[in-house]
């Protein structure tokens, strides 16, 4: 258990090393991140006088990167406890944001990029970009944004594009873009800021090896071949796999997310997010050696977990609606496992967890555990996981649910009256939760998200356009 004055050496997510060190400890250790990098792991004496890391890229200004950590939370792989030294007094010791060990090492990165790579005349537009609007001028109509846009979509941009016209945005650092390349790896490599890219249905051929990304998100049809640039972070698979990746050192600094498999040329990857439905293919996992963060969620049906026991560096797993997990495909207390996070299982399930783990170095974190009886009844409902945060209220959203479910199912598409009649339904839905939220107060900001999502798939299903869809839900919802 770490406690005031510890100090840890931080990887950092492209190579290289940053620390941190705890102000202050109790449940959470309040952690403030040094102004500190390094190739190799520092000595602690070279941290004796480091202060903190101050944030003035992007819309930071100038505020010493800081945040609180559970205290029983584990150091993740690569992270190094160094020993213990006296605060800096310029650290803070006390904070109101909280957050996890795995994200102090991207503000390290971060600033270092905005000094380093983004000139200064970009970097001086962007601070002095107001609130104003701007004609963006991409050689179609006239489109009218705010100068402080940070994130444009041109997926329904047709034909050619004047991509000089985005400098008339100096906060856009993300760009959503559908279909052939157009011209738009070229228009990146020119403009720094821009680091996230979501590409729909790219081309056979796709290389941004010579761009600023730090973000990549990939839907709809697969390209052949995928080139990436050297500080790519974060890349999302959300469609078909590519068939080849060429990326630095096979992926070692990217955390990937993928639906469809890890594809050639990413066999270094360290952090992996995957997105099944049913077992876990056997074959997904091979040569991961070099894998030390592992997550996997299951979208239904809820299957297995094969192949998990065999990663040699496996470090922290984290499953969701692991409903189909077996506790035996778990991988062995002994080995490179520290933390265990499992949040939705079967409760007959949970005790052999803890139990298989207990005594051992395996930090283990159990949540939303649901009888096999409940699951039948809910395992497809979308606000099952609405009970984890009231007993009473998460039943009677999921109720709704599947009432205005079956209500949908029931409308025939021939029926001119239909839409009319989803109308109803639609309400009914609505007003339920708005009860729900009046009577245990549970709908917070990510339930609200999630209430919408599913209001507008039944609203699909019934055949409501999108446009009377929004303005329905933001009509009658009172959360």
């Amino acid at each position: 258990m770490l406690d005031m004055g510890d100090v840890v050496a931080v990887p950092l997510p492209l190579g290289g090393y940053g620390a941190c060190q705890v102000t202050a400890a109790g449940e959470y250790l309040t952690v403030c991140t040094l102004d500190w990098r390094s190739d190799a792991v520092p000595a602690l004496d070279e941290l004796r006088a480091a202060g903190p890391l101050i944030l003035d890229h992007h819309s930071w200004t100038g505020a010493p990167e800081v945040t609180n950590v559970a205290a029983a939370d584990p150091l993740p792989a690569g992270f190094v406890r160094l020993g213990r030294l006296p605060p800096h007094p310029e650290l803070p010791r006390q904070c109101n944001s909280y957050g996890f060990w795995t994200g102090l090492g991207a503000q390290v990165v971060l600033q270092r990029r905005w000094d380093v790579d983004i000139p200064a005349a970009v970097k001086a537009a962007y601070k002095a970009a107001g609130r104003g609007k701007v004609a963006v001028d991409l050689g179609g109509p006239p489109l009218v944004r705010s100068t402080a846009l940070s994130a444009l979509d041109l997926r329904e941009h047709q034909g050619d594009i004047r991509w000089a016209g985005l400098d008339a945005l100096p906060r856009l650092t993300t760009l959503s873009w559908a279909g052939p390349d157009r011209g738009l790896a070229e228009a990146l490599r020119d403009r720094p800021l821009v680091s996230t890219l979501r590409w729909t249905d790219p081309p056979d051929e796709v290389d941004l090896s010579r761009t600023h990304l730090t973000g990549l998100a990939l839907h709809g049809s697969r390209p052949s071949r995928l080139v990436l640039p050297a500080g790519l972070m974060e890349l999302s698979l959300l469609g078909g796999p590519p068939e080849m990746v060429v990326a630095g050192a096979d992926g070692r600094w990217i955390r990937l997310t993928s639906r469809c498999g890890v594809p050639s040329g990413l066999g270094g990857v360290r952090e992996l997010v995957l997105e099944v439905a049913g077992d876990l293919p056997g074959t997904a996992l091979d040569g991961l050696d070099e894998l030390e963060s592992l997550q996997v969620r299951w979208t239904g049906p809820y299957g297995g977990l094969p192949g998990v026991v065999t990663l040699p560096r496996l470090h922290s797993l984290e499953l969701v609606d692991a409903y189909g997990v077996e506790v035996p495909a778990l991988p062995a207390p002994g080995g490179s496992l520290r933390h265990l996070s499992v949040n939705g299982l079967r409760s007959s399930r949970s005790k052999a967890i803890k139990q298989r783990y207990k005594d051992s170095d395996v930090v283990v974190e159990v949540r939303g555990a649901k009888s096999d009886r409940w699951l039948a009844a809910n395992i497809d409902n979308p606000l099952r996981d609405w009970v984890d945060d009231h007993q009473r209220g998460g039943a009677a959203a999921c109720k709704a649910y599947a009432e205005a479910a079956r209500a949908i199912a029931e409308l025939s598409a021939d029926d001119p009256g239909a839409v009319a009649d989803a109308r109803g339904v639609l309400k009914r839905f609505v007003e339920a939760l708005n009860g729900i939220d009046e009577r245990y107060e549970m709908i917070d900001t990510l339930r609200r998200e999630e209430a919408g999502e599913v209001f507008f798939e039944l609203a699909k299903r019934a055949g409501v356009p999108p446009a009377e869809t929004r303005a329905w839900f933001d009509d009658w919802r009172e959360f």
